[in-house]
Order: structure tokens, then C-alpha cells, then sequence
């Protein structure tokens, strides 16, 4: 896998869900970020991989960790490639009035 991402660009897509569980009110979107690797050497790879980091992540790597030495530039939100959008949820949860309580 890492070795497919060397050199390439490619996207993260989370994926969020919101329900009130009073009102049963809802709402479902998306986040996409795109992750820019830098070429890797294979002894990177290798090093990284006996690391164990690569074990438990989705893609190969993990951005806030090791991983993060891999990466040349994101665009887009970087909490969203770590695994949540916290801006965009913080912006839906105060549609929710989550916050006026």
C-alpha cells in the first residue's frame, strides 16, 4: 500500500452522521481531504512497517503519527484525515442548538 502511495495523491472521504435522539432530527455529510506523499524509499517503508505503526491504520499509515514524515501537503482539514471533521462538526452541531443548553 505504501508503496502505491508514494509519489501520489489521494483522498480521505469521512463520513459523519448527527441524530437528535429527542426530535429524531438528522443530518449526514461528508468530508473529503487530499493527502500529497512525497516518494518514499523503500527502506522508509520497511522501517516504518517494523515500526508496528502501520499495523491497526486505514491506508497503511497514520497522519498524526510516523506517517506524518510521508506526507509533502494536504488540502483540506487535517482532523478529518486523523478520523473526525471537528470544524464542520462543531458548525452541525450548533445547527442542532447543541450548545444552547
Amino acid at each position: 500500500m505504501l508503496t502505491h502511495l508514494s509519489g501520489t495523491c489521494h483522498e480521505i472521504v469521512t463520513g459523519v452522521a448527527l441524530v437528535d435522539a429527542g426530535t429524531g432530527r438528522e443530518t449526514v455529510w461528508a468530508e473529503t481531504t487530499q493527502v500529497y506523499f512525497r516518494e518514499l524509499h523503500s527502506t522508509e517503508i520497511d522501517a516504518y512497517i517494523l515500526s508496528g505503526e502501520a499495523s491497526d491504520m486505514a491506508g497503511a499509515y497514520g497522519i498524526q503519527g510516523r506517517g506524518a514524515a510521508f506526507v509533502r501537503r494536504i488540502e483540506g482539514c487535517y482532523f478529518s484525515a486523523v478520523g473526525l471533521p471537528l470544524a464542520s462538526l462543531v458548525e452541525h452541531l450548533s445547527n442542532f442548538q447543541f450548545f444552547n443548553c
